[in-house]
């Protein structure tokens, strides 16, 4: 790791490929990066940045980027020089695969290299990585690899590497509430996380951050919109019934 400080930095001076403080990464950029918009806070160099639908990034985007939920939310930079990657001076760090598998929360990641294939996971919310190369990302905390059997909170949850995907565990006690039906259809809330958990088993690695504040839920609501396709007049005016009583005990809470 670089040594951390006050010191004054230039495109020179900035490293390569890794961390400027612990809440900002410099990324040696020499070709193509894929990065979460909003996540670039500054650069150096001759880089041009383009959206997943510019019609020269097709091949690439083709190749490497199988998640249209989220392609709105993610841009191509491309050129030589120093990219400077932060996220609201949460901790960032950058993690290397070699012909890996790793699922991360969506909300966390902040970038990847092209050699990695990005996939949509089953569990909303959550982005998996196949292949070799690098990516950075962001936690509320530090983040602390683990093995199975173990059961996660949801919010401290950050990903898992090349281990089953979870379970979701619930205790008696969330099951029988009297809004038990509303988490079982959203999976959050109403819960302190000892009541619900994730649960691994098999071979592989957990990541945790060293905190249960979910960074961005908004990719959450965004996986929970992508599926309302799938669902009847029926089954639509069940989750409208259940998200007014949610609604009505939030407030009256």
């Amino acid at each position: 790791m670089s040594s951390f400080g006050t010191r004054t930095w230039n495109a020179a001076t900035l490293p390569a490929n890794d961390n400027v403080n612990p809440y900002a990464f410099s990324v040696d950029l020499d070709g193509e990066w894929f990065a979460q918009k909003g996540k670039m806070i500054a650069y150096y160099g001759q880089v041009r940045f383009e959206a997943l639908s510019s019609g020269p990034l097709d091949a690439l985007v083709a190749r490497t980027f199988n998640s249209p939920l989220y392609a709105q939310d993610w841009i191509v930079a491309q050129g030589r020089g120093k990219l400077l990657l932060a996220d609201r001076g949460f901790d960032v760090n950058s993690f290397d695969l070699d012909d890996g598998n790793l699922t991360v929360r969506a909300g966390n990641l902040l970038a990847f290299e092209p050699g990695l294939e990005l996939k949509q996971s089953i569990i909303p919310g959550f982005l998996t990585l196949i292949g070799t190369g690098r990516f950075v990302a962001a936690s509320n905390g530090a983040v602390h690899f683990v093995e199975p059997p173990i059961r996660v909170d949801p919010q401290a949850l950050l990903g898992w590497a090349d281990c089953p995907s979870p379970c979701h565990h619930y205790d008696h006690s969330y099951m029988r509430g009297a809004f038990g039906a509303a988490r079982m259809v959203f999976g959050i809330g109403g819960s302190s996380g000892e009541e619900h958990q994730f649960d691994f088993t098999g071979q592989g690695t957990v990541l945790m951050q060293s905190s249960e504040v979910v960074m961005n839920e908004d990719v959450l609501l965004r996986d929970l919109e992508g599926q309302i396709g799938m669902v009847g007049t029926s089954g639509l005016q069940r989750l409208q019934q259940t998200i007014s009583r949610r609604l009505s005990s939030e407030r009256q809470g």
